[in-house]
């Protein structure tokens, strides 16, 4: 027995020696162990506390998105405050397709049941069951609003599949723009707790119909808006329509007009469905007014005149003293109701068709005629060809290489300057060209800003005016420079082309004995005289100037504007003015003509300057700016000398320096 004890015990020595904590594997093993738990630790660690806000954001940005909508734009006023463009309010039936997950996936179900109580094999998959209970659930509402207003509107599939995938937040419109009946129906008759609800937002109203419409331009939509008080950049984004300007002052002044669009952040569940109220919202503000300085009176009286001749035209006034356009119209139009929100494929081809869409005013280069020859008064006055006592005699034509005839085949005989300008003598001026050369000439047309454009606030102003030169001919043209081009450049023929814009800058620029005169669009009642660069006439010779000007409403070719026979006196109202005809070359050798007239008026104390072209659209009709342009200038001036009477309006005396 005690030996048994002793080997037991000895084998008990053996074991606890073989298994001794020093043993060096032991040891590496339990490194290894330590080890591995501390970067378990440090990775739980990690993503617990070091990450935490990443998960969070990651949470956020897929339980939350975010909704944007436009505020309503700002309204566009004439210089008195009328209002040009505003908003009126639009409703529409839109359905929130968030609320229909329940009736969704019951429809889903019966649609499941239908098919196999049907024995059809061809059964169809959840995502095409959901597809049609989508269209059968929409439907289903929109028949409901169908009864209330009798129509019978059907849904658009390709759309409807589109708003579910992209646009699951946002409303689907059912019905767009209601009639005040149709709404007042719905207001009553849909319930209050329906999916489908009535949604106000805003669209342009025109009050003048297509007056100006080229100067206000249209919106179209859009749904570039941001919201910079919202948070959420990060979010899944929605954004209902709004719109920006595409034309026009819409498009110009956008920025000032464009409302300040809102927004709301919404919790989702994981089918996108809304869940809460707004977590965070921010409502939308309306954009600025804007107050342009056109006269909403003298632009009817304009557009209406030159529709009376069912001629393609432009005219604008302008206050002579700021440069404030009262008048910015060009013929033909289009209605602008038509062109917003949405512009139809029709109404766009009918403007196409028509050219309605062409700001003739602005972008209307045309050779300005005879109104030229008062820049080429000027210029021989200051190079001392000509002065005012002097006379050219006219036996009716003017050979320079080939023979130049004078206006209407007319024979003057002695003339003067002042009988020139009155009866349009073309002889006179030829001659007067051809004494200067081209140079004096193109020099005097810079001097008056008509080799570039005005500078008008609006975006679309041409750059194709031409004052040309012998240089610039040999670089365009490649060719040398001819007498013929003189003669021709002296009363507004040849290369010249200028703007309807121009030329009543132009007006404006010698009424005020200035070379210089910068339009504007925007009305400044504070607004301070212009100041430029002095003409450089002597006082006689401006007197002399002016007289002709004014002799030709009263006894030359724009005597229509006094005489009192086609057209009403406007009583005590002096004009200074001056007609155009000018040709551009036509199929089968003819030539169409455009008639123009400039002037500007009280001669004693000029307030308002005037230019206006027409179009004409027969090749050889005789389209004079005594028959076409001056009837659109009375009618300008009638009704400018009636509001000033109306108003006991007393004009600030302006007086050349």
């Amino acid at each position: 027995m005690p030996s048994t004890d002793v080997n037991l015990a000895d084998r008990n020595g053996q074991l606890v020696d073989s298994h001794q904590a020093s043993e060096p594997r032991i040891v590496f093993f339990h490194f290894v162990i330590g080890l591995l738990l501390a970067v378990l630790l440090g990775g739980l660690a990690y993503q617990q506390l070091v990450k935490v806000d990443e998960y969070a954001e990651a949470e956020r940005k897929q339980m939350q998105r975010r909704i944007l909508y436009p505020g309503p734009r700002g309204e566009i006023e004439d210089r008195a405050g009328r209002l040009l463009v505003g908003n009126r309010a639009r409703h529409s039936v839109r359905l929130m397709l968030d609320e229909l997950r329940p009736e969704l996936l019951r429809e889903e179900r019966l649609i499941r049941k239908r098919f196999r109580e049907a024995d059809d094999k061809d059964v169809p998959s959840f995502s095409q069951r959901m597809r049609l209970a989508r269209v059968s659930v929409v439907q289903r509402y929109l028949d409901q609003v169908n009864a209330l207003i009798g129509r019978e509107v059907k849904i658009d599939t390709g759309r409807l599949t589109n708003h579910f995938s992209r646009e699951l937040l946002l409303p689907f419109t059912l019905i767009d723009d209601l009639s005040p009946k149709e709404f007042a129906l719905l207001l009553e008759g849909l319930p209050s707790n329906s999916p489908a609800q009535l949604y106000p937002s805003s669209a342009r109203i025109y009050p003048y119909g297509s007056a100006a419409a080229h100067t206000l331009g249209y919106v179209g939509a859009s749904d570039d808006i941001e919201v910079e008080a919202l948070p959420g950049e990060g979010l899944k984004t929605f954004k209902m329509t709004g719109t920006m300007g595409r034309n026009g002052v819409e498009k110009r002044f956008d920025a000032t007009l464009q409302g300040e669009a809102g927004g709301a952040i919404y919790r989702v569940d994981p089918a996108g469905n809304r869940v809460s109220k707004p977590i965070e919202q921010v409502f939308p503000r309306r954009g600025n007014n804007l107050r342009l300085s056109l006269d909403i009176d003298l632009q009817v009286a304009a557009e209406s005149a030159i529709s009376e001749f069912e001629m393609a035209g432009a005219a604008v006034a302008l206050d002579v003293a700021t440069g404030e356009v009262l008048v910015l119209a060009s013929k033909p139009d289009y209605d602008l109701s038509k062109f917003s929100p949405q512009i139809s494929s029709a109404t766009w081809r009918d403007a196409m068709e028509r050219q309605a869409l062409f700001p003739r005013a602005l972008q209307g280069a045309y050779p300005p005629g005879s109104t030229f020859k008062i820049l080429t008064s000027i210029a021989g006055l200051r190079a001392g060809s000509i002065e005012p006592e002097n006379t050219v005699n006219c036996p009716g034509f003017f050979i320079m290489g080939r023979k130049f005839h004078c206006h209407d085949g007319a024979v003057h005989g002695d003339i003067g300057l002042g009988t020139a300008i009155e009866k349009s003598c073309n002889v006179f001026f030829y001659k007067t060209g051809h004494d200067m050369g081209p140079d004096l000439i193109a020099a005097e047309a810079r001097r008056f800003h008509l080799d570039r454009p005005t500078g008008i606030e609006l975006l679309d102003e041409t750059r194709r005016m031409i004052i040309p030169h012998p240089e610039w001919k040999r670089q365009v043209h490649k060719q040398g420079w001819a007498g013929g081009d003189t003669v021709q450049m002296a009363i507004g023929q040849g290369f010249v082309l200028v703007t309807p814009l121009q030329m009543a800058c132009f007006a404006a620029s010698v009424a005020r004995d200035e070379v210089w005169t910068q339009p504007t669009l925007l009305h400044d009642p504070n607004r301070p005289r212009q100041r430029t660069e002095r003409i450089g006439l002597t006082a006689s010779q401006r007197a002399a100037l002016i007289r002709a000007m004014e002799d030709v409403t009263l006894t030359g070719t724009a005597r229509i504007l006094t005489q009192g026979r086609l057209l009403p006196k406007i009583p005590g109202l002096r004009i200074a003015g001056k007609t155009g005809t000018a040709q551009k070359d036509a199929e089968g050798g003819k030539k169409i003509n455009f008639a123009w007239f400039i002037g500007f008026a009280p001669v004693e104390n000029p307030q308002i300057a005037i230019a206006v072209a027409i179009e004409g659209d027969t090749p050889g009709e005789e389209t004079g700016g005594s028959r076409y342009a001056a009837p659109v200038a009375h009618a300008i001036l009638k009704t400018w000398a009636e509001k000033q009477t109306q108003t006991g309006a007393q004009p600030v005396r302006f007086k050349a320096e």
